[in-house]
């Protein structure tokens, strides 16, 4: 009786027009909705950019400039003329000196000249147009590039897993939410189940003290049981009600969307674990220990970038450039293109102590990320073993819930049926019908609760959402 009465119930409690919706979908839909999971996605990008950026750095610069400059300014300059030497051979020597004397006062006499007038020189800057090509190409940065790459590169790990992370909680919170928003409902379903056996016998009390069978006070018992059943439908219901609109909320739906949950009683998607301390069980997959992996090799390479500003800095370069300007005496004094090619080589000699201070500083910072992973690997292991405890007892509590229902559920048939015929008190049926609903409220409480522990256990182990 009491199981096809619970499928009535279920069936005539279905909301109309409520969407239904698996925990698969539920998922989708909240993984989809966050905006935390989407800014994650956008830092993964921003972080692989930047180590393809940093990457770029191990190939040559080649940069190319051009300028054009229109000036107005022009002007001219004299440059004043004189007396130039003429010079003789030496038959002796074989070489050419200057026709002179020395006079009395010690001065230089020219015996022999030539005149050099007064020259005038006009310029004019008008259009003046420079052409560069140049490549540089570093040899040795100090191990600058190649630890700023890897740095990148494993900041973008570090976003990627961060993904994870959030998937990994967002999923937990829905399945938290999911299974609140079924437990709800299975409440409720008890809640009217036991409110049905409540009215089926008050319909027998009522008869029986219409003929004088029972007492008044028999009638006010079950009308006191029929208010508590009724609170409960009530709560119940606002409890569905704000279930749902948190689970709406967190899929992104209207929070008065009506909703459907398909129950499930966890079977068919948790495996079958391992006992509780199992050595298999491990904290090696989750997404944090990757993080705060990553968190100390950049934490390390901060050291070789660190060290790298003061080490030999070594790079070549080359370049054409062309000019093309300036008139001088109406002709074009510059159009003419050049070559060069050369190495600059950076050494630092006296920093003042500012190296030793530096590379402290990186270091003190990688020793605390290492500190960092350390305790946090531990808080991990020991949130791992709760989890698995939790499950474990979880899975006591349903089968220890699932017998006493079968007891309540025996208990009250033998009362109805003792007192049916007369051999049990009114107070004793009445107790069978508050066992059997308590007993049922556990049940489903410690089936939704089995689930969520299973998902905890499965977020624990960084398997949550494979």
């Amino acid at each position: 009786m009491l199981l096809v009465l619970a499928a009535t119930t279920a069936g005539a409690y279905a909301q109309e027009g409520a969407r239904n919706i698996t925990l698969q979908q539920a998922r989708e839909m909240a993984l989809e909705h966050n905006k935390e999971i989407a800014k994650s996605k956008l830092t993964l990008e921003q972080t692989r950019n930047d180590a393809k950026a940093y990457k770029t750095n191990f190939f040559p610069r080649i940069n190319v400039t051009l300028a054009d400059l229109y000036s107005t300014n022009k002007g001219d300059f004299t440059i004043a003329g004189g007396h130039l030497p003429i010079y003789m051979m030496n038959p002796a020597t074989g070489t050419y000196l200057p026709n002179v004397s020395m006079g009395a006062d010690g001065n230089y006499i020219l015996n022999q000249y030539a005149d050099f007038p007064s020259q005038k020189i006009d310029y004019k800057l008008g259009n003046i147009f420079l052409g560069t090509v140049s490549l540089t190409q570093p040899i040795y940065m100090g191990g600058k590039i190649t630890a700023a790459y890897r740095m990148a590169s494993r900041g973008a790990e570090m976003a990627n897993e961060n993904i994870r992370l959030t998937e990994s909680q967002v999923i937990a919170q829905t399945d938290e939410a999911y299974m609140q928003a079924i437990q709800a409902r299975q409440l409720a379903e008890v809640a009217r189940s036991y409110k049905q056996l409540l009215d089926e016998l008050m319909k027998n009390v009522e008869s029986a003290v219409k003929h004088g069978l029972k007492t008044r006070n028999d009638l006010m018992k079950v009308q006191v049981k029929q208010g508590e059943a009724e609170l409960s439908i009530q709560r119940a219901d606002n409890a569905i009600r704000l279930s749902t609109m948190n689970l709406c909320h967190i899929m992104g739906l209207p929070l008065n969307t009506p909703l459907q949950c398909a129950v499930d009683d966890g079977q068919s998607s948790m495996a079958n674990l391992q006992p509780s301390m199992d050595n298999s069980l491990s904290i090696d997959a989750r997404p944090e220990v990757s993080i705060l992996q990553a968190k100390t090799d950049i934490a390390k390479l901060q050291m070789k970038l660190t060290r790298s500003d003061f080490l030999p800095q070594l790079a070549v370069f080359a370049g054409f450039s062309y000019v093309n300007g300036v008139k001088v005496s109406g002709s074009k004094l510059l159009n003419d293109g050049s070559a060069a090619v050369g190495a600059t080589l950076k050494v630092p000699v006296i920093t003042f102590g500012e190296r030793i201070y530096k590379a402290r500083s990186a270091k003190a910072r990688y020793l605390a990320a290492q500190t960092e992973q350390q305790d946090l690997t531990e808080k991990m292991q020991l949130e791992l073993a709760q989890a698995d405890n939790i499950y474990s007892e979880a899975q006591t509590e349903l089968n220890i819930t699932k017998r006493n229902l079968e007891q309540a559920e025996e208990n009250m048939r033998l009362a109805q049926k003792q007192y049916d015929v007369g051999t049990e008190p009114l107070s004793q049926l009445l107790e069978a019908q508050t066992q059997w609903q308590q007993a049922s409220a556990s049940h489903v409480k410690a089936k939704c609760q089995l689930q969520v522990a299973y998902t905890k256990l499965l977020k624990a182990q960084g398997k949550l959402g494979e």
